[in-house]
């Protein structure tokens, strides 16, 4: 598959069949991550595989009841914690050197995109989750203060695969030169 269509096919599945999923396969996903481009090549992501289906009912206790996608962490067989660490990513001689201060989420955010790909291209489903306390989270994985989590995702073989849902036109989003001058014709 291509990238251009993995990205248009790849959907956020919230249920998952049981089926375990090979040491082959978490390795290439995970090799994905490595290979994600960082801020001046930091890699200030830690993940944590989480298998333990105790240790996913723990994480699921972390989530608020009306968010779609928590049963997905007990069902599917595998759930992949994405922290950080703090104070790295966006800092030169240890001072943030971007208005925005730390990179880091930007950072993870490009390595759950490489994880979510990865997966959907070996047939894998994930949803991409950061509705849930993070607190709760970091303390039942029992990180340190310097790591922050920042997202979650369910990995496992999708039960169902939804339709895609809608997207804006280029024209609703894209200005050229200056915000605002949109062109119907690109």
């Amino acid at each position: 598959m291509d990238v251009l269509e993995a990205i248009k096919s790849r959907r956020s599945i919230r249920k998952y069949k049981n089926d375990p999923i090979t040491k082959e396969d978490l390795n290439l996903i995970l090799e994905s991550i490595r290979w994600t481009p960082s801020w001046a090549n930091t890699q200030c992501w830690e993940i944590i595989v989480v298998r333990e289906k105790e240790k996913r009912k723990k994480l699921l206790e972390a989530f608020p009841p009306k968010n779609p996608g928590a049963q997905a962490v007990v069902t599917a067989p595998i759930v992949l914690v994405l922290a950080s660490k703090k104070g790295v990513s966006g800092y030169y001689k240890g001072k943030a050197v971007t208005i925005y201060g730390d990179w880091f989420m930007f950072d993870v955010a490009l390595a759950m995109q490489n994880l979510v790909l990865t997966a959907h291209s070996l047939g894998l489903g994930t949803v991409i989750l950061g509705y849930f306390d993070h607190k709760k989270v970091g303390e039942i994985l029992n990180l340190p203060d310097d790591i922050k989590v920042v997202a979650m995702t369910p990995l496992g073989y999708p039960e169902e695969i939804p339709q895609p849902p809608s997207r804006k036109r280029l024209t609703e989003f894209v200005s050229y030169e200056s915000f605002a001058e949109r062109t119907s014709s690109l």
